[in-house]
C-alpha cells in the first residue's frame, strides 16, 4: 500500500505535537483488532493525527465571506512569489496548496491541512455556480483528483501557484486548461458542520491537547 506523504509546515510544529498526543493516546481504542502489546507504526499514529486535525479544521474553522476583500486583497499581495514545491513561506517560494494555507493562515489564523487532497475534505462542497470569493477551487493537474488548489477571486478568476518555473498569479477559470481539469470547489466555512455544542466540545479537546503536548 502506497503510503500517505506527510511534511510538518513551519507553522504546525504544534499541531504535529498534539497529533501525536491525540493518536498515542487513542490508537488502541481506534482498532480494537490491535492486542495492547502490539507496538504501532509510527505513520500509522501520525495519520490517525493527521485526520483528526482535518477533522478539528472542518468543524471550527469561521467563514471567509464576513470579510472576503480583505481576505482577497491579502492573497493578491503575494502575487511575483515563486513556486517552490514543499515551501511554506513568501521568502522561500510557495506551492500551490501551501499558498492557501500561507493566506489563511497569515490573514484568518486558520491552521488548515497542508496538501490539496487533505484540503478537499474541508469545508462544504459547492457547484461551480454557487462560487464566492475565498472558495476554494480544485484542479486535476497530475492525472490525480484533487491534486491543485487555488483561491476563487471574483469574476470568473481565481489566484494561485502553479508550478515550477512559475510565481504566484491569477488565472481564468474559462481558460481551455483550468476549465478542462476544473475538480470542485469548497467553502470554508464551519456553520454547514457543526452546531455549538459541537464546536465547543472539539475546542475542549484541542486545549486539553495543547496541555498535554507540553509533557512530549
Amino acid at each position: 500500500m502506497k503510503k500517505a506523504p506527510f511534511s510538518l509546515t513551519l507553522f504546525t510544529r504544534l499541531s504535529a505535537a498534539l497529533c501525536f498526543a491525540f493518536a498515542v493516546s487513542s490508537v488502541s481504542a481506534a482498532d480494537s483488532d490491535v492486542s495492547p502489546e502490539v507496538t504501532t507504526p509510527k505513520e500509522s499514529m501520525f495519520q490517525a493525527g493527521k485526520s483528526y486535525i482535518a477533522r478539528v479544521s472542518d468543524r471550527i474553522v469561521d467563514s471567509v465571506s464576513s470579510k472576503p476583500d480583505e481576505f482577497i486583497n491579502r492573497a493578491m499581495e503575494v502575487i511575483g512569489v515563486r513556486y517552490r514545491w514543499d515551501a511554506d513561506l513568501p521568502q522561500s517560494g510557495l506551492d500551490g496548496s501551501s499558498f492557501v494555507g500561507y493566506v489563511f493562515k497569515d490573514k484568518l489564523g486558520f491552521l488548515l491541512p497542508r496538501r490539496s487532497t487533505e484540503l478537499s475534505r474541508v469545508g462544504k462542497s459547492i457547484n461551480r455556480d454557487e462560487l464566492q470569493p475565498g472558495d476554494l477551487v480544485f484542479f486535476n493537474t497530475m492525472r490525480l483528483t484533487f491534486s491543485h488548489v487555488g483561491i476563487y477571486v471574483g469574476d470568473n478568476k481565481f489566484i494561485h501557484s502553479p508550478s515550477k518555473g512559475t510565481s504566484v498569479r491569477v488565472d481564468d477559470l474559462s481558460s481551455l486548461y483550468w476549465d478542462k481539469r476544473f475538480d470542485g470547489a469548497r467553502r470554508i466555512d464551519s456553520s454547514v458542520n457543526s452546531n455549538d455544542p459541537e464546536r465547543q466540545e472539539l475546542l475542549n479537546e484541542v486545549n486539553n491537547l495543547k496541555r498535554n503536548s507540553h509533557s512530549l
